[in-house]
């Protein structure tokens, strides 16, 4: 069983900054693929970013092409923590984000990971 517990959101202004951690806790995670979601009001869920195991200390991040080069997900295993750095941030990414996870390969499909957290706030004002 895995926990995971968001944090880092808020309100920012257009063109701020905001980092977000998704701590994990009950079993180590380095091999596991750990992706960030979002939700906004009357939207599905959908995909951020994710970052999956190569191998050794090598892995491989994937964006949506709506954050790309914006964003930055990275993984501190030492802490098990995975982070999503957004920068330049619009209104369009006000949303509830949440990270997950999942042993394998990462996936931009909600319903293929495992394990989730209870979601955090980012509202994005202009």
């Amino acid at each position: 069983q895995v926990q995971l517990v968001e944090s880092g959101g808020g309100l920012v202004q257009a063109g701020g900054s905001l980092r977000l951690s998704c701590v994990a806790s009950g079993r180590t995670f380095v091999t596991y693929a750990v992706g960030w979601f979002r939700q906004a009001p009357g939207k599905e869920r959908e995909f951020v970013a994710a970052v999956k195991w190569i191998r050794g200390n090598v892995y491989s991040a994937d964006y949506a092409d709506s954050v790309r080069v914006r964003f930055t997900i990275s993984r501190d295993n030492a802490k098990n923590t995975v982070y999503l750095q957004m920068n330049n941030l619009k209104p369009e990414d006000t949303a509830v984000y949440y990270c997950a996870t999942r042993g394998g390969s990462s996936s931009t499909i909600p319903s293929e990971y495992d394990y989730w957290g209870q979601g955090i706030q980012v509202t994005v004002s202009s």
